[in-house]
């Protein structure tokens, strides 16, 4: 066997480091790329530990499908894919196209996001397709295109070095995202920091002042700071007259409100208000960077729009240090905005467009009536469907609902109204896998090929360095082997492998903001150590802006709106969709809880040097005057109960959190068994971080708990351990 090497990018957070798999003798080694821009030969404990879960025991090697015990049998994928097109055509004929739906992710590849959303919708006939990105990033998807005109996050990871004042609202990247707070602690500007969060964090305690403002009160304070700005005049006017629109409309707004009552949502005094607003006047390039904490909220796009407009009015926004700034959650989310065909049409462009669809079908050579003219139903409406019916048949494909749906037993009882639920994953083992009708085994990131984007908008490489264990394959095969089954094949011949996809998008980016038309294939992505886009053909001429390892948008004031100005948009401060109150006095907090452990632990689960570093338990952070007067005890054990559900937990007693608050991480199956389902109205990204829960001790006798799904799990395969 020849020994190898190849570059792949992690597949677990947004911030796209770039690995070198070895393989030597049959056996493959990982290190960091020390040359690449992203992590300059440093990656975090996941991204060192890519390659072992893909070894796991647990991992799928066969197609299954249920028989009628109930027990997952293998089968051939010939059998599997026929079964697949049996059942799902059998409930479009009864019910119509819109009884079908699938659920994707931001962890696959571009070129097969793109295969799986054309195939499902030109090639199928499916309307409804939405990704698991609507559980993390919608909300700055849109946000951006409201504000700019396209989903464009405007900055570069050079920013955290150029900044003298960085702004972190909602976001942990000392352990989110540690390969971006290297970048903080290389800045040579002596910044400030600041952390505005509810919770004391690790980046907390790095921070030079920490906000710690009542949950979910963001909007009080960015409203009020707007408000202080432009009271004191420490604004750019010719900006704000040259490249935005609707300031006497936010000026006029923000001069209404009053700065007492913002401060009493807060939790802070106006002092420290205007001490913020000050800094930010004061600083010669300040940024603004959110994430979760911000996104995952009632009224999650307008927060992001005061950051946004915060960043115009004092014209931080196109200059190096600055920005409105969104951390992506997920390796491939900024890919599975633009090009999974999922809530917008291939590219950026719009299912309702008439030009658009004429553009994309005509790239494609396709019968334009073969695409939608119509939007998919938004996650939680397709599940809102599937539990009222009128969706009977469900594709979930690498992502794990069972454990990270908000208010997860809805998740459940919409389950038990499917004909027919296919799941395709790494492994037969998740939560949702557990219940599938059809099982259909894939291969991870290491051994396949494609594109991630990163936070930064950077395209980078993914290549095969291994092989898949069994019958499993790649999920770009198993969309190409059902579109056969299925009988749209022949509209695919041109998909043949994941660089031909490539090369059908940059066609059908051209002339889009996000244009990519002008890359030279994956090899000139590996020798450019990976892409920012845009990167349109006509790169060649401006190759002073184009040669650059680091590119940030909207340099020249101008934006993808049709005036060519960015919005500024604001709206009355909504009630909270669920308060404490007597019986739920306390307020629960979600979040990640370690660098470790990445979501629901689907992967990074199977790896025993993080097992051994992590909890095995789920756990409640809880003020320690909440614990005394509870008679909770340090590392005993907690029962949480909201309105859905009650769990036992180990309670840790910490004043990482302020009295009247908890704390635990969404890596655990219990937490999406309290969290309240509210949508922001915009993203409809839901609201993870504020539910109403009570609390009470428990003796040391009692087991963990949590609820049990009433839905029936499959049994595992005959002759499976």
């Amino acid at each position: 066997m020849s020994d190898f090497t190849v570059r792949t990018t992690c597949s677990y957070c947004s911030v796209g480091c770039n690995l070198d798999i070895s393989v030597k003798d049959g056996k493959a080694s990982l290190k960091p790329n020390k040359e690449y821009p992203v992590n300059q030969g440093f990656c975090c404990p996941k991204g060192f530990h890519l390659l072992p879960p893909m070894q796991s025991d647990q991992r799928g090697t066969d197609p299954l499908i249920r028989d009628a015990q109930g027990i997952m049998q293998p089968v051939s994928w010939q059998q599997a894919n026929q079964e697949f097109v049996r059942r799902f055509k059998a409930v479009m004929e009864k019910h119509g196209p819109e009884s079908v739906a699938f659920l994707s992710t931001g962890q696959i590849p571009m070129e097969e996001m793109a295969l799986l959303g054309s195939v499902t919708k030109f090639g199928m006939g499916w309307i409804h397709g939405d990704g698991n990105t609507r559980q993390c990033m919608a909300t700055a998807a849109v946000a951006y295109k409201q504000a700019f005109g396209f989903d464009a996050p405007p900055f570069t990871y050079e920013d955290f070095e150029e900044s003298d004042l960085l702004v972190f609202v909602g976001s942990n990247p000392v352990i989110n995202h540690p390969i971006m707070w290297n970048r903080v602690k290389k800045n040579e500007k002596n910044p400030t920091i600041v952390v505005i969060d509810p919770r004391k964090t690790e980046t907390t305690q790095e921070a030079d002042i920490h906000l710690q403002i009542t949950p979910k009160s963001d909007l009080h304070l960015l409203y009020g700071v707007t408000r202080i700005l432009i009271e004191q005049d420490w604004i750019d006017h010719d900006y704000i007259r040259e490249s935005t629109e609707d300031f006497q409309g936010l000026k006029d707004f923000v001069m209404a409100m009053d700065l007492d009552e913002a401060s009493r949502h807060c939790g802070i005094s106006t002092e420290t208000m205007f001490d913020l607003a000050r800094r930010i006047h004061e600083a010669t390039a300040a940024s603004f960077w959110w994430t979760m904490g911000v996104n995952q909220s009632h009224q999650a796009t307008r927060t992001a729009q005061a950051l946004i407009n915060i960043a115009l009015i004092t014209h931080n926004i196109g200059r190096p240090g600055t920005g409105a700034n969104s951390i992506t959650g997920q390796a491939n989310a900024m890919g599975s905005r633009l090009y999974s065909n999922t809530t917008s049409l291939l590219g950026g462009y719009a299912f309702t467009n008439p030009e658009h669809r004429e553009h994309v079908a005509s790239q494609l050579s396709i019968p334009v009536d073969r695409i939608p003219d119509k939007n998919s139903l938004p996650y939680h409406k397709i599940l809102e469907a599937v539990r009222n019916g009128s969706i009977k048949g469900l594709w979930i494909i690498a992502t794990n609902p069972g454990h990270s749906w908000i208010n997860k037993t809805e998740f459940f009882q919409a389950l038990e109204n499917l004909d027919v639920l296919a799941v395709q994953d790494l492994y037969p083992t998740t939560e949702t896998a557990r219940y599938a009708d059809i099982y259909l085994p894939a291969a991870g990131s290491p051994e396949k090929s494609g594109t991630f984007i990163n936070s930064e908008r950077r395209i980078g490489i993914v290549q095969k360095a291994l092989d898949p264990p069994g019958n499993a394959k790649s999920d770009f095969e198993i969309f190409k082997g059902l579109a056969q089954a299925w009988g749209c094949g022949d509209l695919f011949t041109g998909w043949t492998n994941p660089e031909a996809v490539f090369r059908i998008l940059q066609r059908i980016s051209k002339g889009q903001p996000c244009d990519i038309s002008g890359i030279e294939g994956y090899q000139m992505i590996i020798d450019r150590r990976g892409v920012q886009w845009p990167y349109p053909q006509d790169a060649d001429a401006n190759q002073e802006f184009y040669s650059r390892d680091h590119r940030r948008l909207f340099e020249d004031g101008r934006y993808f709106t049709p005036s060519g100005k960015a919005q500024l948009l604001y709206d009355p401060i909504a009630e909270l969709p669920e308060v404490p109150d007597e019986q739920y006095p306390v307020i629960l907090i979600t979040g990640r809880g370690t660098m470790m452990q990445f979501h629901t632990q689907t992967r990074t689960g199977k790896v025993p040097f993080i097992q051994k570093k992590t909890r095995s338990h789920a756990y409640a952070q809880i003020n320690p005057q909440d614990a005394q007067d509870l008679g909770i005890e340090h590392e005993g054990k907690v029962r949480v109960t909201s309105r859905r559900g009650t769990v036992v937990v180990d309670a840790l007693v910490e004043d990482a959190v302020a009295p009247g608050q908890i704390f635990m991480p969404m890596h655990y199956p219990p937490t999406n068994w309290l969290t309240y389902p509210s949508f922001d109205p915009h993203s409809f990204e839901p609201s993870y971080k504020f539910a109403a829960v009570r609390l009470s001790a428990v003796g040391p006798q009692e087991d963990y708990q949590e609820p049990q799904p009433s839905l029936q799990a499959a049994a595992p395969a005959q002759g499976a351990p």
